[in-house]
């Protein structure tokens, strides 16, 4: 069986969001690793029985989504801040989408970061639907209650309070936002979207 790889990140330093909660956020993100593959090795195991092991496997099974999830929604959030920040061209594939999607940048903008305030845990998500041929933006509830089937994500926002708290109390998570839209890579954002298509 095919294990998963902890990536690294070429991160350096950000406006707003400091190196010591990048690297407690980026020992998180090991954690997901660590425990997507553990969950995979003992499914493996407790196939072997798996008419006694029925209810274990299935709550095992519930428990994958999450780690999975919270694996590649990292991926796409690291990658984003990844290279120092470069900004969207705005002749560029992403942007024309977002603006026959959305009507211009600074609307989906600000839709986009009204998303991010929603209460409770989860995170902000921009989607490319290859069918439709359109972007959605979307709240996904912890990592895995609210992902749309079959899109791909093209930017994903943590809003875990494990992505400012060492920067930000809950209360001033909007600056947390902003930082992050500050410190942004379009340049990798675009090619999520292009390899999307």
């Amino acid at each position: 069986m095919q294990t998963f790889t902890q990536k690294t990140f070429n991160i350096g330093e950000l406006k707003g969001i400091s190196s010591k909660n990048i690297e407690e956020h980026l020992k998180l993100y090991a954690g997901y690793v660590k425990n997507t593959n553990y969950i995979l090795e003992k499914i493996s195991e407790l196939s072997k029985d798996e008419t006694a092991n029925a209810y274990i496997l299935g709550e095992l099974q519930r428990r994958f989504s999450f780690e999975f999830n919270g694996v590649r929604n990292h991926e796409y959030y690291f990658s984003a801040l990844s290279d120092g920040s470069t900004p969207l061209t705005m002749n560029s594939s992403l942007a024309l989408a977002i603006q026959k999607d959305f009507g211009s940048f600074e609307l989906w903008l600000s839709r986009f970061k009204a998303i991010t305030m929603t209460r409770g845990i989860g995170w902000a998500i921009l989607y490319y639907d290859k069918k439709t041929n359109q972007l959605l933006n979307q709240w996904v509830d912890e990592h895995h209650l609210g992902q749309l089937g079959s899109l791909s994500p093209i930017l994903c926002t943590d809003m875990w309070e494990h992505a400012f708290v060492y920067d930000y109390p809950t209360s001033e998570k909007k600056k947390y936002v902003e930082a992050f839209f500050e410190n942004l890579n379009w340049t990798i954002i675009e090619e999520n979207f292009l390899s999307a298509q």
